[in-house]
């Protein structure tokens, strides 16, 4: 047995090299529980419509359909929770995602709009409108502010990408896939990546310099259960909600698991990273009507992103 004296050193000695680490920039992820998944909002507090989300650089949380369809609810990191803005006509919410301007977007899957939100006013304005796309479902947006829009049709079991400029303008990117669902690009901005919930399917796309979409490759497939919402962390990697199994996948950039984190839920719909340090996951999950959270070990891209040029417009 160790003496109470030599006890109390290496207690010492420990505490001051995790101190060290800390210091040294180790990551403090090591020092908590990861994966383990809670409840931020109460049951029902969303309708069946639950998705989005997206956080902001407060650390709101905005997610589609609080209390009633066609709202976005803004949640504080406390979990209290209210609407944010209601949208107009007969519009729904589902993908929200903020561009590197800072404003809102919103895939408006009714009216085939997608929506441009000013999130200190509420203000909306349409920033895009194509008649031809089936019902936008998610988005993604690059460093210059180029979104993608996966585009599935339920009844066809089909699906697209559409391309957005900045100014509006709207191009078909990808045409012939499955039901699009969950899309993201890659740390680099040279990799687009698009999931099909039906399918289960992951493919990525290589994004040329004038945005064009080519060199369609499969990185991973599944046995059962569909495919969601997905994002990427900082290293590249994917976080992917798997609808019917209550779970999210994390896989590598070539579509290797390392990990899949269980919930308190069957039916999780989308997925965003946020926090003081952008490392809590934030998941919309259908079932109960609720945002779920866990902390991971890497910030998420879009956290980096927002981060980045807050520090740049700062200067």
């Amino acid at each position: 047995m160790m003496s109470s004296t030599r006890l109390a050193c290496t207690l010492a000695l420990a505490a001051c090299q995790a101190g060290t680490a800390l210091a040294a920039g180790a990551p403090p992820a090591t020092l908590e529980r990861l994966h383990v998944a809670s409840a931020l909002t109460a049951p029902q507090s969303f309708t069946f419509g639950v998705e989005g989300p997206a956080v902001d650089a407060a650390g709101n949380v905005y997610a589609a359909n609080f209390a009633r369809q066609q709202t976005i609810g803004k949640v504080k990191p406390n979990g209290e929770a209210e609407v944010f803005v209601t949208l107009p006509g007969a519009s729904v919410a589902n993908g929200i995602r903020f561009g590197p301007d800072g404003a809102m977007y919103v895939a408006d899957y009714v009216e085939h709009t997608i929506y441009r939100i000013d999130p200190a006013s509420g203000a909306i304005a349409i920033h895009a409108r194509e008649s031809a796309m089936s019902q936008p479902n998610d988005l993604a947006i690059t460093a210059a502010g180029v979104i993608y829009a996966s585009d599935p049709d339920w009844k066809k079991n089909s699906g697209r990408v559409w391309r957005i400029e900045r100014d509006g303008k709207v191009t078909l990117a990808a045409d012939q896939l499955g039901t699009a669902n969950g899309i993201d690009v890659s740390p680099d901005g040279r990799t687009l990546y698009v999931n099909e919930s039906v399918q289960r399917v992951v493919w990525a796309f290589a994004i040329a310099p004038d945005g064009t979409l080519g060199g369609k490759r499969r990185i991973a497939s599944f046995a059962d259960h569909g495919l969601d919402g997905m994002r990427v962390d900082v290293d590249g990697n994917l976080y992917v909600t798997r609808i019917g199994k209550g779970t999210v996948v994390k896989l590598s950039p070539e579509g290797r698991t390392l990990a899949e984190i269980a919930l308190p839920g069957k039916k999780p719909s989308n997925i965003s990273f946020g926090g003081a340090d952008g490392r809590t996951a934030y998941v919309t999950e259908v079932e109960h009507g609720q945002l779920l959270q866990f902390r991971v070990a890497r910030p998420g891209l879009e956290w980096q992103q927002r981060q980045a040029g807050g520090a740049r417009a700062a200067q």
